[in-house]
């Protein structure tokens, strides 16, 4: 069968692949910036290295934008980056020690079986098969290669967890975990916090003293022009030729060429406006805006036209205090910053044991809030609470305290009342799907306890020399 799909790859649909699969190669030939191969090692895990070639292959295999590694050099990106590659390199070097392997007539049936594949009679279609290999921009032998490597993957951790069955008390565990009702207090601290309309004019004015960097308003002067078939060419047709001229304005951008420079080369008529501000203007006017902190001249497809803009000008500007929308504005953050700091300090009194249900009962007294009852069935039922908020009541002991939201963000101060279980029985309805469960549990278990063991088992070691040099490369 594979030497049937290897023959795809010499049909002409498999040359339209590899020109495609080539283009971003020519455009981002990274690996030639480290042309000294093996000897120039990222990372060496016992007597195997890893080059930055490999790592460059990787990034490649990737198809990451360059400018995308750029921006976020300084958040770990490479770093992340390369320690999947590392996983990657002790996956491969334990299923070679474990000598695992998979046939062809077994990797045939793999992508024979795929869903992708198959035609409305449940049978494996070529036509869908070659059509999904140049969607995705691969030739048959990868495709085949990447199966393979998947498949000895699935095998690897099939062996480290076969025969996992787990024992009824755990089964039970997991049900009366997820199955059980809880009774819990709550008091809805909206009415607790400070309103807005009791913060002082003294108080709003310190804010702002406090945060004017954050509350200034940007307010640009910019420029642009729509491209479309009948200015740049004289026809409503997009033709080769608008497209030949859009490409040849991109490069006079790149190239450094004015925003008028090219207005008047091609006689386009721009339009401008000054000290624009987001909460005016149309789709266009807000696109822009949106990109202001970016290049001051871009080109931008907009589906029925090109846009062509040049902001040329950012003023930072602070609103008066009579202006109702920065007042409204400010008042909401005041709120937003009171609510945080109170419920910042309510958690701190729980964690340290200070709040009990003493201080539950005085602060309910206290703003003539009343305390309601509610019975949470499972650990499904999030018709009153976000599921977040469900799943860390159901982790917490009886009489705990904790901070809950409901699905309009309201926050509310809740203590568990009560639990109630029931242990399962093998002949219900529910046992095989808490069975599963118990079973993919304990895999998790043995896969961390795997991944200590591997861990200890190679001796990996990274240099931080070649990792600076490759994101210089990229800043």
């Amino acid at each position: 069968m594979l030497n049937n799909i290897r023959n795809f790859s010499k049909t002409v649909f498999a040359k339209i692949i590899l020109v495609i699969i080539i283009i971003p190669f020519v455009f981002w030939g990274m690996g030639g910036v480290f042309n000294t191969g093996n000897t120039n090692n990222i990372v060496k895990i016992d007597n195997q290295n890893i080059s930055t070639q490999d790592f460059m292959d990787h990034l490649n295999d990737m198809r990451l934008d360059p400018d995308t590694i750029r921006d976020n050099i300084d958040n770990n990106l490479i770093e992340e980056i390369l320690a999947g590659l590392i996983s990657k390199v002790l996956l491969d070097m334990e299923i070679k020690n474990l000598d695992l392997q998979l046939s062809e007539k077994n990797l045939g049936r793999t992508i024979k079986n795929n869903k992708n594949f198959l035609d409305d009679d449940k049978k494996f279609s070529r036509v869908k098969y070659e059509k999904f290999l140049i969607l995705n921009n691969i030739d048959a032998p990868s495709f085949e290669k990447r199966v393979y490597e998947n498949e000895l993957k699935k095998r690897l951790f099939n062996y480290i967890s076969g025969g996992i069955k787990s024992p009824l008390f755990l089964t039970n565990q997991i049900f009366e975990e997820e199955t059980k009702n809880i009774d819990v207090e709550v008091l809805e601290l909206n009415g607790i916090y400070k309103s807005k309309k009791s913060f002082t004019t003294v108080e709003i004015n310190k804010f702002i003293d406090e945060n004017k960097e954050i509350l200034e308003v940007d307010y640009i002067d910019f420029s642009y022009v729509k491209l479309n078939p009948k200015n740049l060419t004289g026809s409503n047709e997009f033709s080769d030729l608008f497209f030949n001229r859009v490409d040849e304005i991109e490069n006079k951008i790149l190239n450094g060429e004015s925003f008028e420079s090219i207005v008047s080369q091609y006689k386009l008529k721009a339009l401008s406006k000054k000290d624009y501000t987001h909460n005016s203007g149309d789709d266009i006017d807000k696109s822009i805006y949106s990109k202001r902190n970016e290049t001051k001249i871009q080109l931008i497809d907009k589906d029925d036209f090109y846009l062509m803009y040049e902001i040329k000008n950012i003023k930072k500007i602070l609103p008066e205090i009579n202006n109702n929308n920065f007042k409204s504005k400010v008042v909401n953050l005041i709120y937003e910053k009171n609510k945080y700091d109170y419920n910042k300090k309510l958690i701190e009194e729980i964690n340290s044991k200070i709040f009990d249900n003493n201080s539950f009962i005085k602060l309910s007294n206290n703003k003539s809030i009343p305390i309601k009852k509610i019975k949470i069935s499972s650990i499904q039922d999030d018709k009153k609470f976000t599921s977040d908020s469900i799943k860390l009541l159901y982790s917490l002991p009886i009489n705990s305290f904790t901070l809950v939201t409901d699905d309009k963000n309201n926050i509310y101060l809740a203590k568990i009342l009560k639990q109630y279980t029931r242990n399962i029985k093998k002949s219900s309805d529910e046992y095989n799907k808490y069975f599963i469960k118990s079973n993919v549990k304990i895999k998790e278990n043995i896969y961390s306890s795997y991944d200590v063991l591997i861990n200890g088992k190679y001796k990996v070691k990274i240099n931080e020399k070649t990792i600076e040099r490759v994101k210089n490369y990229f800043r």
